[in-house]
This record gives structure tokens, sequence and C-alpha cells, in this order.
């Protein structure tokens, strides 16, 4: 198997890399704190310590990282932009603003690369575990030329078309699904709780019945039981995703009401220091406005 660059191995990266040394790809990976590298290389990945280096010519980079500044700071100036060359893929699976992947994306055609998007849905054990849902979009030859890729890391794939961007929106739009569910979680078991009610035995009732799908039977359960150290996805993360939502929805000329009030309970946490607790905390907010500790 052809080598591939890796760059950001936080907690989603970093199994999903290790996944792809197991299915026998050879991996040159970055990462700004070369330490989080190490147990990768013991099993035989390549450390490098500039961005560009992970990139080989006509070859394919995945980039896996926190925000939309990140993922530039390693495509631009002297990254993998110039490093990929002609027919070389730029495999995007952050979540980041669908303005941002337009921009990236015309970048790389100038050069002759492809920029395809593939942002994930699920947790750092869902990564491990081969798990992952994905969203993806770009250009056809590229698409198939990662999907083999893709097909360690998950378990189904779902195509949206050509256009580089879209993806993202798609990505965007199933978290604000989820944190919207989390704030009905919150406010619903925050009703029961002042009226008597045992927290978890509602949240066992609805994940077994009326809601029963993951979104609503582990971060049921972790609302339920206020377990929300430590983050598998951080409440700051969560903050950033609403704000390119929100952001998305302005160029678009949509009004999203929901996602605005998102936004401020979420900020308002962040606020009061709860930026590194996951993002399920949100439902303090619920707990806290209803004299609850």
């Amino acid at each position: 198997m052809s080598d591939i660059g890796f760059i950001g191995l936080g907690n989603m990266g970093l199994p999903m890399a290790a996944n792809l040394l197991t299915a026998g790809y050879k991996l040159n990976v970055y990462n700004r704190t070369p330490e989080k590298a190490q147990t990768l290389v013991e099993q035989g990945a390549q450390l490098v310590h500039h961005p560009a280096d992970v990139a080989k010519s006509d070859g394919i980079v995945i980039t896996m990282l926190a925000n939309d500044a990140a993922l530039e700071a390693v495509v631009l100036g002297d990254g993998i932009l110039k490093t990929l060359g002609h027919d070389g893929i730029h495999l995007s699976m952050s979540t980041v603003s669908p303005a941002t992947a337009r921009k990236l994306a015309e970048l790389h055609a100038e050069q002759g690369s492809h920029y395809v998007a593939a942002p994930v849905f699920g947790r750092p054990d869902a990564a491990a575990a081969r798990k992952l849902w994905i969203a993806f979009s770009g250009q056809t030859t590229a698409k198939e030329r990662v999907k083999p890729i893709l097909e360690q890391l998950g378990q189904g794939m779902f195509d949206f078309g050509e256009e580089p961007e879209a993806a993202h929106v798609v990505k965007l739009t199933g978290n604000f699904m989820i944190i919207s569910a989390i704030e009905a979680m919150a406010e619903a078991f925050t009703l029961a709780e002042k009226n008597g009610i045992d927290r978890t035995a509602l949240a066992n009732l609805f994940g077994q019945t009326l809601f029963a799908c993951p979104i609503y039977q582990n971060y049921g359960r972790m609302i339920a039981q206020q377990q929300f150290e430590p983050a598998g996805f951080k409440l700051s993360l969560g903050l950033k995703d609403v704000t390119l939502a929100l952001q998305t929805a302005k160029e678009s000329q949509m009004p999203m009401p929901l996602a605005s009030l998102l936004h401020d309970r979420l900020l308002a946490l962040v606020a009061d220091g709860k930026s590194d607790i996951d993002w399920t905390g949100l439902a303090l907010k619920a707990s806290q406005e209803a004299g609850l500790s």
C-alpha cells in the first residue's frame, strides 16, 4: 500500500491513524505536539516535524484538526499545498466552514491537486472501533481513490456530490441536530428531577422506546448521570461548530433561532470556565437555571 500523510493526532485522529496502520498503510504523521505520535511511531509510523513533509507528490494527505485556522496553517504557506503536486489529494476530515473548504479547494485546483471533504460522525470510541459515519464530497475520481482508505475508518459512507463544501454543510447540520437533542434531553431530565422522577430511569425509558438511537442512548446516559468528564468532544468545540452553522446560515440568508439560543448557552458555559468538559455539559445550564446543583 502507498504512503499516506496524516496530520492531527487528537482524540479522533490518533485512533483513526492507528486503524490505518493496522490495515497495512504506511503513515507519515505530523502533530503540533510530537509526543502524541509516540504510540504510532512504535507501530511503524514515520514522524515528521513539518506539515509539508507528510506529503508525497501525487500522494494522499489526511487532515483531522480542531478548526479552520489549524487547517489553513498546515495547508498554506510552506504546507501541503506546495508538496502534494499534480493529482495529489487532500482528504479533509475536520469539521470546518464551507467557506474555508471552497477556498482551499480552489487553491488545490490551481496546483493540480484535489480537495475531498470527508467529515465524520462519531466519538473517539467509534473512531477506534472503525464505526464512524462519513459524509464525503469532491471530484469523482479523487473520491474513488480515497474510498479504500475511508472503508478502514468507518462503517458507512454517504456521497454528497462534487461540490467540495457540501459534506461540511452536512456535518454542521448533523452537529446542530445533536446539540439540539442534548438541550432537549437536559430540559426534559431537569423537569423530571424537579418533580421527583429519577433522571436515569427517564433516560432508560426513552432510550429504549421513543428515541432508541445512539444519540439519545449514549448522550442521554451521560446527561442523566451528569458525567461530563473526561470529554470525548469538548464543549468549546461544540460552540465552534454552532458558530460555523450560524455563519453558514447568515451567508444563506436563513434564520436559525434555535442555533442562536444554543450558541448563547454554550458561550455562557465557556465564559464560566467550562470549555474543556464534554459538550453534553450544556445540560448544566438547565440544572443551574432550575436551582439544582
